[in-house]
Order: structure tokens, then C-alpha cells, then sequence
């Protein structure tokens, strides 16, 4: 079963605003709470509240393998939605798990055809605790449906693992007209963040959930903007941001070498970071 609250049928006159998707997908958790409330909202409407919940219900976020998604800070609160109901109609509250990806890569996928998404994203591998799942209903989520080749990635692990449950797909908003390219994604993701310094008010606005889109952004940044913009960040951010380009194995990728060396020696000269980074 899928289900999406949106549907794109044109490249205008979208039923959400594209400039909050953009904020969403760079980290503005402010939105990230609407989006996962209002999906949670239209999930039950649709699949709960007129059908029994007979079994214990798992929500997956989108595969990740160390830095979250965008979809991860709206999956907090679709299930913080949920369980309200659920805990209203005297069921379980949600479980939750997670979905192991093997595979980083710098490519901006958004911006990529059917085919090159395949190509791109048959090199990975997805694993889950297949133990875990044995006799409940697991809800899939992810923040948008473009040409459905995470969800066959999704269904492969599925089949592979042997898994009998009952599966949900759910997604925030999905492509349903096939005359439109697949960069329309592009389009939505960068609808409001326009350069690197459009990060600024997002990270600053103390409603911020950093996610693999910022990270890899940023240190894909032409070097000279990205000086210009780090100059400007929090010691907080900086170490943050270097703790999880690291941490997603960012460091053996060559096209982001300038600009984490950088913010490594940021660290390294700032007396606060010397111990911490073992230097």
C-alpha cells in the first residue's frame, strides 16, 4: 500500500509551498514538525481511523547510514502525531527502526533521470533487524516519491530478507504525472536555498535538525563562498558539522577535501577543540 498526502500533477501550482520543502530538506525543523504533523493527520484519515489496528506498528525513516535525513526530523513528529491517536484509541504507541544503508555518495540526486537514479542507487545495499519485525505492520516514510526507486531498493531488502508483513509506504508528496522530468525534485529542494549564505537564518533559527543535504551542500560549496560563509557560523555548528561529515565517512570522498580541511583546521587552531579532536 502507498499513500502520499500530496500529489504533483504540474510544475506549478503545487498543494504545498516549495519554498518551505526547500527549507525542510536544508534542516528547518520548525517545518519539518508541520510536515510530519500534517502527514500524520492524513495518514490516519485515510488508512487508520476507519480500519482496525490489529498489529503492532513499526515507522522506518528513509535509509541513512551515520547523518539523518530531511525525513528523519519529519518522522519525529508524524510519530509524535500518531501516538497521540493511538494512545487515544487505547492501541500501542509506535515502535520504531532502522534502515542500514552501505553506500555515501556525492552525487546531487535530485537533479538525476530514472536511469541514472537506478544506476546510482543499485551500487548500495539496505539492511534492517528482520527478528524485530516479526508480526507487525511496518510504515515506511520518506519525504517525497519521484520515480520509485528507493521505494523498489525498499521492496528488494523486503524480498530478500523474506519479510511476510504489511507494508506501508508513505511519503509527504509524490510525482504522479510521468510527463515531468525527475529534476523537478531539484527544483523543490532548492526552491528556497538559492546559494549557501540562504543557510544562514535556517541554522540560526534555533529550530535547526542537520541532515546529510546540508552537510553535503556545503562542503560541495566553491571554495570562496564557503570561507565567506563559515566565517560567519557558531563554533557549535562548525564542530557539529565536522562530527558528522566525518562520522558519514566524508573524509575519503576527494570533491569535499578542500572544504573540510578547512573547517578541520578551524578546529585544530581554536584552543576549546584541541583535546576533543586529538590534536
Amino acid at each position: 500500500m502507498t499513500y502520499s498526502l500530496h500529489k504533483i500533477h504540474s510544475h506549478h501550482g503545487f498543494s504545498f509551498s516549495a519554498e518551505e520543502y526547500s527549507r525542510f530538506k536544508f534542516g528547518d525543523e520548525r517545518v519539518a514538525m508541520q510536515f510530519g504533523a500534517q502527514l500524520a493527520e492524513g495518514f490516519i484519515r485515510e488508512h487508520l481511523s476507519g480500519a482496525p489496528v490489529t498489529q503492532q506498528l513499526v515507522v522506518i525513516s528513509s535509509p541513512y547510514s551515520f547523518i539523518p535525513t530531511a525525513t528523519f526530523a519529519m518522522k519525529n513528529y508524524f510519530v509524535f502525531y500518531l501516538n497521540r491517536w493511538l494512545a487515544d484509541n487505547a492501541l500501542p504507541v509506535v515502535q520504531e527502526t532502522k534502515v542500514h544503508r552501505t553506500i555515501t555518495y556525492r552525487e546531487d540526486y535530485g537533479d538525476l533521470d530514472a536511469d541514472q537514479r537506478i544506476r546510482l542507487i543499485s551500487n548500495d545495499s539496505f539492511h534492517i533487524d528482520r527478528q524485530f519485525l516479526q508480526n507487525k505492520t511496518l510504515i515506511f516514510l520518506d519525504d517525497i516519491r519521484i520515480t520509485g526507486s528507493h521505494e523498489r531498493m525498499i521492496l528488494n531488502m523486503v524480498k530478500n530478507y523474506e519479510l511476510d508483513n504489511r507494508i506501508m509506504m508513505v511519503y509527504y508528496a509524490e510525482l504522479v504525472n510521468r510527463d515531468i522530468h525527475p529534476n523537478i525534485e531539484n527544483f523543490l529542494n532548492y526552491a528556497y536555498v538559492k546559494s549557501i549564505f540562504y543557510l544562514n537564518d535556517i541554522i540560526k533559527s534555533g529550530q535547526f535538525f542537520i541532515n546529510t543535504r546540508i552537510v553535503k551542500y556545503i562542503l560541495n560549496y566553491e571554495f570562496a563562498g564557503f570561507k565567506v560563509f563559515m566565517q560567519d557560523q557558531s563554533d557549535q555548528f562548525v564542530d557539529l558539522l565536522y562530527n558528522m561529515a566525518i562520522g558519514n565517512g566524508y573524509h575519503t570522498i576527494e570533491a569535499y577535501a578542500q572544504n573540510l580541511g578547512y573547517i578541520k583546521n578551524y578546529l585544530i587552531s581554536n584552543p576549546h577543540k584541541i583535546i576533543r579532536h586529538g590534536n
